[in-house]
């Protein structure tokens, strides 16, 4: 898997914020390996073979990284698919997406370096009355560190470093911060 983000160009080196607002010198641009329809098959159906025999109802995914995971997972598992997103800041359920009460929820997502966003969702989850099965990924950056869920499965798992924006000692150097990540981030 670690090659196929290299050849695809996904596997980024320089000085990046990301979406949890940590900075890391290691960036994985899910989007560029998952746009090949064979890379997004192959890492998905690791995910829902993984998950098939947990009989999930639904898929839910935060927005933005994680819909275009959690749709094929959805799809090779045969159940419905949607995603929760912000709004004024808040993770919400909207665009008439419903969890019913007892409903067996998968959550996906396309890159765990924290887990906040999908803590936020599993939130949303506990709220409606829904059952967490579990959650998969594409990329756990935290090597098994970050665990939300009792069956957490992602499809490669390695340490990445990442700091506080205090400690990063890429800024302390002066170097140049990109932030290519889906949320917005505060300048640091």
């Amino acid at each position: 898997m670690l090659d196929v983000f290299k050849t695809t160009g996904a596997l980024l080196d320089g000085h990046f914020r990301l979406t949890s607002g940590r900075h890391s010198n290691t960036y994985f641009q899910c989007a560029k390996v998952l746009q090949y329809p064979e890379h997004l098959t192959a890492v998905c159906s690791r995910i829902a073979r993984h998950f098939a025999d947990k009989d999930v109802e639904t898929v839910i995914s935060p927005a933005i990284g994680g819909i275009v995971v959690g749709t094929e997972v959805g799809r090779q598992l045969g159940v419905k698919t949607i995603f929760a997103e912000r709004k004024d800041g808040i993770m919400t359920i909207r665009r008439g997406f419903n969890l019913d009460r007892n409903e067996r929820v998968l959550v996906i997502e396309d890159v765990i370096t924290t887990g906040g966003s999908v803590a936020e969702v599993i939130e949303l989850i506990n709220r409606s009355g829904a059952s967490l099965v579990g959650v998969g990924s594409v990329v756990d950056r935290s090597n098994g560190r970050v665990k939300l869920a009792d069956d957490h499965f992602s499809v490669l798992s390695m340490e990445v470093i990442s700091y506080t924006p205090e400690e990063c000692p890429l800024c302390k150097k002066g170097v140049t911060i990109d932030a290519p990540g889906s949320r917005a981030n505060k300048q640091s």
